[in-house]
């Protein structure tokens, strides 16, 4: 029988990568961490001591809380949540059961440009048309919510990167590490390196790869993502209000690729029978 205020692994995995997603709470130890640091996709680590002080910018959201096993620590911070008017729950069977679903989990070494608050920060192109959208919504989906993106003139996303200590991504530099290889875009990097590769998001990243290399052989729906993403850089001047209306666009081909890759539209659905 499920626990009060609990959520299952199964249910919190349906629910990572989409705009429902709860805020994710990581209070494991330091011991815990040291022997696997690694992160539930869109999770952050938060101070189990210092609840009183952080839980309250929480305040009216919706959380699942996760530790090692799901006990003590969790079910813990959990109810103080609630105190502070958080809607928080724990995870069944903590972080171990999500491992043991063979569920991703996003290695923390690949995520260390950090600001004070915590948040990512990421820098790319200005302009942006595909992979600079793809990215970022990866990014913000399943890695972390809160990340930062900041759009410059190419000849200045070295410079920007260094200076506030951000990730440069997306750019034509034999020193980036986010960036294309081979045939491969700096998206399907990005999906192997996060340790995302994941049925949908693989086929998803097959999209994103015909739409950003002039491959639309690749599958049929890499043209309509080309077309959609060039027609939202015609619409928005702006590169945050294109990246904002981008996050819908990819929503959408993301729960395709999870749900409905299989379902086809037939119109008009019902035709009148023949009179005999």
């Amino acid at each position: 029988m499920a626990l009060p205020n609990s959520i299952s692994v199964e249910k919190l995995a349906r629910l990572i990568g989409t705009p429902a997603c709860p805020v994710l709470v990581d209070v494991r130890s330091a011991a815990d961490l040291r022997s696997d640091p690694r992160l539930i996709p869109s999770s952050r680590l938060y101070d189990l001591d210092k609840v009183a002080d952080w839980g309250g910018t929480l305040r009216g959201r919706t959380a699942v809380v996760l530790c090692q096993e799901g006990h003590s620590c969790s079910q813990g911070v959990a109810a103080w949540l609630r105190t502070q008017g958080v809607v928080a729950e724990t995870l069944e069977g903590g972080i171990a059961d999500w491992i043991a679903a063979e569920r991703p989990m996003v290695p923390m070494e690949k995520l260390r440009n950090r600001d004070a608050q915590g948040r990512t920060i990421w820098v790319t192109r200005s302009r942006p048309k595909v992979d600079r959208i793809a990215c970022p919504w990866l990014i913000r989906r399943f890695v972390d919510p809160d990340a930062v993106f900041l759009f410059v003139p190419p000849s200045e996303v070295a410079d920007v990167a260094k200076r506030f200590d951000g990730e440069a991504f997306n750019i034509d530099d034999a020193g980036v590490f986010w960036s294309h290889r081979g045939e491969l875009c700096t998206f399907d990097v990005m999906v192997q390196e996060l340790g995302l590769t994941t049925d949908p998001l693989q086929r998803l990243a097959t999209l994103v790869r015909g739409a950003d290399t002039g491959r639309p052989d690749l599958a049929p729906e890499a043209a309509g993502l080309l077309a959609a993403s060039l027609g939202l850089s015609r619409i928005y001047a702006d590169d945050l209000e294109q990246l904002d209306a981008g996050m819908l666009l990819y929503d959408a081909f993301y729960r395709w690729c999870r749900d409905a890759s299989e379902e086809t539209h037939n119109w008009p659905t019902n035709k009148p029978k023949e009179r005999s």
